[in-house]
C-alpha cells in the first residue's frame, strides 16, 4: 500500500473529527440567551436621570443666568458701538473697541467654562446612573440566565430588549 492511499483515511478521519467537534458549538450557540439594553433610554427616561437633570439645572441656574446677562450686555455694547462708530473720535473709537473685545473675550471664557463644567457634572451624574444600572443588569443577567447583554447595537429586536425591565428595577 502506498503512502498516499494510507494518509487519505487518516485525513478523512481528522476532517470528520474536526467537523463533529463543531456541531456541539453550533448547538450551544442556538441555545444562547441574548439581551439588549438602550443606554440612552436609561440616561433619559429613568427616574434617576430625571432627578439628576433637575439637580443639574438647579446647580447651574445662577451661572447660566450670569452668562445670559453678560451676553445681553455684549449685544447692547455691540449695537451701541455700531451706532456711535461714525461720530467717535479715533481715540474714543479705539477705546470702545478695546472694551468691546475685552467683553467678547470675557463672554467666550465664561461660556466655555460653563459648558465644560456642565459637561463634567453631567458625565459624573451619568456615571453614577450607569454604575447602578450595570449592577442591576448583571443581577438580572445572572437570575434570568443571559449569556450576553449588549448595550450598543446597530439594530436589536424588541424581543431581546430588556430596557423596560431595567428601568423598572432602577426606578425602585
Amino acid at each position: 500500500m502506498n503512502t498516499a492511499s494510507a494518509t487519505l483515511p487518516k485525513s478523512l478521519a481528522v476532517i470528520a473529527l474536526c467537523w463533529s467537534s463543531l456541531l456541539p458549538v453550533q448547538a450551544q450557540a442556538q441555545e444562547s440567551k441574548i439581551a439588549w439594553i438602550s443606554s440612552e433610554r436609561i440616561y433619559n427616561e429613568s427616574r434617576l436621570a430625571k432627578l439628576a437633570s433637575a439637580k443639574l439645572a438647579e446647580e447651574f441656574r445662577s451661572r447660566e443666568k450670569a452668562v445670559q446677562e453678560l451676553a445681553a450686555r455684549f449685544k447692547v455694547a455691540n449695537e451701541a458701538l455700531e451706532k456711535d462708530m461714525p461720530t467717535l473720535s479715533e481715540a474714543e473709537r479705539a477705546k470702545r473697541q478695546r472694551e468691546f473685545f475685552e467683553l467678547d473675550k470675557e463672554l467666550q471664557r465664561r461660556q466655555r467654562e460653563f459648558r465644560e463644567d456642565l459637561s463634567q457634572r453631567t458625565n459624573e451624574e451619568r456615571s453614577a446612573i450607569a454604575e447602578k444600572a450595570n449592577t442591576i443588569i448583571q443581577q438580572m443577567a445572572h437570575i434570568e440566565g443571559y449569556d450576553i447583554v449588549l448595550q450598543e447595537a446597530l439594530w436589536a429586536s424588541p424581543r431581546i430588549d430588556i430596557t423596560d425591565k431595567v428601568l423598572k428595577a432602577l426606578d425602585k
